[in-house]
């Protein structure tokens, strides 16, 4: 890379602004996955309130099988993604902002916002094994 690289990049606010567009994108897929895994941990419950309401001779299972533990599963996942996006996303900010990028830090209402979504996850993953 050559200087003029690095000057040119250095008062380019489209890198920076590059950098938080692709930890917004990170933070939708943390929350996706915490949404998903929520459903997913509730259609046991669906199929256990599905089965007690057929007229059958065996009472119905009172277990919600394997859904609760992965739905669980991809909560985890969802905020171990968050957690993960904000991190590289202020190490990334870091790294444009003693390279090339000087005015470059993190977004505090976004990285404030990724731990908050992973706050709930976790809040969310102690709920699910909670109340079963």
């Amino acid at each position: 890379m050559s200087p003029d690289d690095s000057n040119a990049s250095k008062s380019d606010p489209r890198v920076f602004f590059a950098a938080e567009r692709t930890f917004l994108a990170w933070l939708r897929t943390g929350l996706a996955l915490m949404g998903f895994g929520f459903v997913v941990a509730r259609f046991g419950l669906f199929l256990r309130e599905l089965a007690m309401r057929q007229p059958q001779a065996s009472p119905a299972p009172a277990q919600t099988g394997p859904s609760l533990w992965l739905g669980t599963g991809l909560v985890a996942l969802g905020v171990i993604v968050n957690l993960t996006a904000a991190i590289r996303h202020v190490r990334q900010v870091h790294s444009l902002a003693a390279g090339t990028w000087q005015a470059g830090r993190p977004s505090k209402l976004a990285v404030g916002i990724a731990f908050l979504l992973a706050a709930a996850g976790v809040g969310l993953a102690v709920y699910l094994v909670w109340v079963r």
